[in-house]
């Protein structure tokens, strides 16, 4: 039995004023689908076989569309997110209609108008699907960094992974990259893209990278940080903050946050009170 939201070839078997009819393969000609002239992508004459992808009409009738999905089953893509539902979202895969990925196969929240990498697959009910599961794909996809990658070059990609200790994207290069959760100077969300430092080249190819700056220009920039959130909190901060509040408040680690305080100190624009730091007048 055809189903929506699903392709198969049929044989076009009669015209109408509409379009053309397909052969449902019941027997039954009242059974049989139209391909509307507007879901044609080429003329359609009777006894050509045609790839159509199916689904439902406004009146909930199975209809047909020579705009299948440009993806194969079990390919992965970076889709856009084109609408949303109670249960799910849909993702613009060049199809007739969005193809539907329901909330378990998500990672994170995306929102209409993410880019998202993912993977075309059937259901248990014999309909095409996307999940976000992709990681294994990722690494069968990959390239190892090439030899003219050096550390402390910039790399471009987008994130299909967010895991607890960090975030993973795949390149431009097609490298897989990890930046660890103490190298993002922000929330990460799947799908953005961003540039990044390398930092370092495993022997298997794969790349850490950082969001940070070399330590010489974070200095300044965490500097000047500490120095805007103290202006807004009554021009003091106490320098036994914990490593969670540090991180949390200025996405920094601890040592970088007692560098930027004794730059600022050397700097004379702030002075030590008790175990406070205030701004100097």
């Amino acid at each position: 039995m055809l189903k929506p939201m699903t392709t198969a070839k049929l044989k076009a078997v009669r015209k109408s004023e509409l379009g053309v009819f397909l052969d449902a393969g019941t027997g039954n000609t009242s059974d049989d689908i139209l391909l509307h002239k507007l879901q044609q992508t080429s003329e359609v004459k009777i006894g050509d076989e045609v790839n159509v992808f199916l689904y439902l009409d406004p009146k909930k009738r199975l209809t047909a569309s020579m705009k299948v999905p440009q993806m194969r089953e079990g390919q992965i893509a970076r889709v856009k997110v084109i609408n949303s539902s109670n249960d799910g979202i849909f993702l613009e895969v060049g199809a007739e209609r969005g193809i539907f990925m329901p909330f378990k196969e998500m990672k994170g929240k995306p929102q209409v108008g993410d880019l998202i990498w993912a993977k075309l697959y059937t259901d248990k009910s014999g309909r095409l699907a996307m999940t976000m599961n992709v990681s294994d794909e990722m690494r069968r996809a990959s390239r190892p960094a090439s030899d003219e990658l050096k550390r402390g070059d910039k790399i471009t990609g987008s994130i299909f992974n967010i895991i607890d200790s960090g975030a993973f994207l795949l390149s431009n290069e097609r490298n897989i990259v990890f930046i660890s959760k103490k190298e993002m100077t922000r929330e990460l969300k799947i799908g953005e893209e961003i540039t990044a430092r390398v930092m370092l080249i495993r022997d298997d190819g794969r790349i850490s990278a950082s969001m940070r700056e070399q330590k010489e220009n974070a200095l300044i920039s965490d500097a000047e940080k500490i120095l805007e959130f103290m202006k807004k909190n009554n021009g003091r901060i106490n320098e036994k903050l914990s490593p969670e509040i540090i991180y949390q408040t200025f996405r920094i680690s601890k040592a970088a946050f007692k560098r930027a305080l004794g730059h600022l100190f050397k700097e004379k624009k702030i002075k030590r009170y008790e175990n406070n730091f205030v701004l100097n007048d």
